[in-house]
């Protein structure tokens, strides 16, 4: 049932898979969305804090070099900067006095490359230059600026990164999983209907079923298709008893239930061919009814009908289990013996046959009447090598065995209690 996730036989996307990937996507801009904003706010968050960091320093060397500033005092100036900013994340240190000239400069070694990435990227996380006055008094006696060194923000950053992309990983993976087991519980029963449909349409498997499902909707949709497979199945049983029905009236005496003229023909046709192929031997009787019309014309159809009916029944009972006995039309009949061991088998089976018609028939209104049948015999491949041809001599031995009957001319005799014809 379960074919590929990506395509189908026409080669177009499957539901869950769209879905999956429309889900995926979204996940992934959501997430990439987020951490984006959170990465931006935590850069400015980080930015004003560097920022403010670097105001401290540039405050505390400025109450450092104070003294040093107001006596133009250069060597004690630097050593007090080296002091400070070595220890702290300062990338260069200027000092200016009051005429705005260098009194004293330190500078971390050895500094980034200016055409660095990391260089780079440091100064676009970093603040720009932090200018901080130095108080003497109430009056500015110098002024330092100062540039921040980016390295230990820039590895927070890259650390930041790198769990955000590793969130990110997780999520993607979250999401997969969880896409699958809600996509299943919507997308699996979705196939196994549409499954089932295709068995039903291809090999009109009305007896398949879908599973329920868990999902409302979908069990409701399940519930309704199931309810109209089984009208289908009902309605499929229906046509095909009808059609074994009028199978077995196109093929079969409706009085006598025995095969008609038609069927018997066509199996003639087969077993002569089966019987060419395998050297085989086999008969056909042909058998009419001696006294059918005087019963029909004396005592009526229902009494003729039921004539016909008892004799189909001894037929019957005298033929051996494969063969076949069929009303031809009117009061004719005729037998197809298959397979015949030896030519006189026939004979006797139509011995039998004559001798079951001894008995009287009882009739619906208390008579009875005696009735005999005229049996002609044909043995192939003796006697011909075609179902026409053998037809034509059984049809020929029997009005041969009936001519010769004429001249027995036999009366209706009512019978005591019953009349006996």
């Amino acid at each position: 049932m379960m074919r590929s996730l990506k395509r189908n036989r026409q080669g177009l996307p499957t539901l869950s898979s769209t879905l999956l990937r429309a889900h995926l996507l979204i996940a992934v801009i959501a997430v990439n969305l987020a951490g984006l904003s959170l990465m931006i706010a935590g850069l400015l968050a980080l930015r004003a804090l560097e920022d403010n960091n670097l105001q401290l320093i540039g405050r505390s060397i400025s109450y450092t070099i104070e003294a040093a500033v107001v006596f133009n005092d250069r060597s004690d100036a630097e050593e007090s900067i080296a002091r400070i900013a070595s220890t702290e994340e300062v990338n260069k240190v200027t000092v200016l006095d009051k005429n705005r000239k260098v009194l004293a400069s330190w500078q971390r070694s050895p500094g980034p490359a200016p055409h660095t990435v990391k260089y780079l990227a440091s100064q676009l996380l970093l603040p720009p230059t932090i200018v901080v006055n130095i108080q003497h008094e109430g009056n500015i006696a110098g002024q330092i600026r100062m540039e921040g060194n980016g390295e230990g923000l820039l590895r927070f950053m890259l650390s930041g990164l790198a769990w955000m992309i590793v969130c990110m990983a997780l999520s993607v993976v979250s999401t997969l999983y969880l896409s699958r087991r809600m996509f299943n519980s919507i997308t699996l029963p979705l196939r196994e209907l549409g499954y089932v449909a295709h068995e039903v349409r291809r090999k009109r498997a009305f007896q398949r079923r879908v599973a329920p499902a868990k999902i409302a909707e979908l069990n409701d949709l399940a519930d309704d298709f199931n309810g109209l497979l089984d009208e289908l199945e009902d309605w499929e049983a229906s046509i095909q008893l009808e059609n074994k029905s009028l199978a077995h009236r196109a093929t079969h005496d409706s009085l006598t239930g025995l095969p008609n003229r038609a069927f018997f023909e066509t199996q003639l046709n087969q077993v002569v061919q089966d019987a060419t192929a395998r050297q085989e031997r086999f008969a056909v009787l042909y058998m009419d009814n001696d006294k059918f019309k005087e019963i029909n014309d004396n005592l009526g159809h229902a009494a003729g009908d039921t004539v016909l009916r008892v004799v189909a029944e001894r037929l019957r009972e005298q033929l051996r289990k494969d063969d076949l006995v069929a009303r031809l039309g009117g009061d004719e009949f005729a037998a197809l013996l298959t397979p015949l061991q030896k030519a006189g088998d026939a004979q006797q089976i139509a011995n039998n046959i004559a001798a079951s018609m001894q008995e009287p028939i009882l009739l619906s209104n208390g008579l009875s009447v005696m009735t005999s049948l005229s049996i002609g015999i044909a043995h192939y491949p003796e006697d011909a090598h075609d179902a026409v041809g053998l037809i034509l001599v059984a049809d020929a031995a029997m009005y041969n065995i009936k001519n010769q009957r004429r001249s027995e001319s036999e009366s209706l005799i009512p019978a005591a209690p019953d009349t006996n014809l």
